[in-house]
């Protein structure tokens, strides 16, 4: 999942962690996979949310951070690549089981392919 705080309001990136209580009670006895995203970084100068201070939380829950603008189109389909990516890996690893009844993660279907973001060309526009 992508867990979503705007970085121009402090009390979003507060409630971080009782969303990921909250969402520990709703999945079990499942695992989520989740990358933490801070979300409108074209607003750098309304920032209230370090990268550091968000690095460190996503760090602390075994998680990876990322940056994006809606606005710009800045990260968003890196947001969901590497989650993608990740996901795919710990199943790969056999870290995370495809298991019947999990909405999570289906079985039946294993991709041929997996296409990186990397094979995507773009320009490079990104948050500092």
């Amino acid at each position: 999942g992508l867990l979503l705080f705007d970085i121009t309001n402090r009390r979003s990136f507060q409630n971080v962690h009782e969303w990921l209580e909250e969402t520990k009670v709703h999945v079990q006895p499942y695992q989520i996979v989740f990358v933490l995203v801070g979300h409108k970084c074209d607003l750098d100068t309304q920032r209230q949310v370090t990268r550091h201070e968000a690095e460190k939380l996503a760090a602390a829950y075994g998680m990876k951070y990322i940056e994006t603008s809606a606005r710009d189109a800045i990260n968003v389909e890196k947001a969901f690549t590497d989650l993608t990516r990740d996901i795919y890996e710990l199943v790969k690893r056999g870290d995370i089981t495809i298991q019947e009844g999990w909405e999570g993660v289906k079985s039946g279907f294993v991709p041929n392919v997996v296409h990186s973001s990397e094979e995507v060309v773009k320009s490079e526009r990104r948050c500092l």
